[in-house]
């Protein structure tokens, strides 16, 4: 990973915990089975790559691009993703474990988070227009002036979502996950 640009590269159990990787470019890169928890990956560029497997936990990512960035059974925990350039931030979490993790003042509609732990994640003041909740932990997660309109939380559970801080229209709701919240907000029952 010593070159500044890599593209269509697959990065296979690369065990790199605490160090730092720094203004590099990865496009279309795979990142399998690695350890970069407690590194360093600020001012770097990820667009149209994947991290399967991989365990980022308190990956710090200082002014870091993520474009369309999946991330599919990693652990994410504490990451300050509020901290990434805001211009371009696409991402996808599937099966992941993101307990702890900030997403304060992000812009990110339409994103997905899927069989995904979100335990104590800050969403305060993000932009979570039609976002998908599908089987998520949102235990202790702080909704603060979020925007959730047309969001799909049907499936999310262990939620608390104060519609007086919030913004809510359309979003949906399963009848299970409605404790607190009204009709008179728009809210579509499913």
């Amino acid at each position: 990973m010593e070159a500044l640009i890599h593209q269509d590269k697959t990065f296979d159990k690369v065990i790199y915990p605490g160090k730092a990787i720094r203004n590099r470019e990865f496009e279309d890169c795979i990142f399998r089975n690695c350890d970069f928890s407690n590194g360093d990956f600020s001012q770097n560029r990820f667009t149209d790559c994947q991290f399967m497997g991989c365990n980022l936990a308190m990956l710090k990512l200082n002014r870091s691009t993520l474009s369309n960035v999946r991330f599919k059974e990693c652990k994410l925990t504490g990451i300050n993703f509020s901290e990434c350039e805001e211009f371009l931030f696409t991402v996808r979490f599937e099966g992941c474990l993101l307990d702890y993790a900030s997403f304060l003042k992000r812009k990110m509609p339409k994103t997905h988070f899927i069989n995904t732990s979100l335990k104590n994640t800050v969403f305060e003041q993000a932009i979570l227009t039609k976002a998908v909740f599908e089987n998520t932990d949102l235990a202790g997660a702080v909704f603060e002036r979020t925007q959730l309109n047309e969001a799909n939380l049907v499936t999310a559970y262990n939620y608390i979502i104060d519609p007086e801080l919030n913004t809510i229209k359309k979003a949906k709701f399963s009848q299970y996950g409605l404790s607190g919240l009204l009709a008179k907000y728009d809210i579509q029952i499913q």
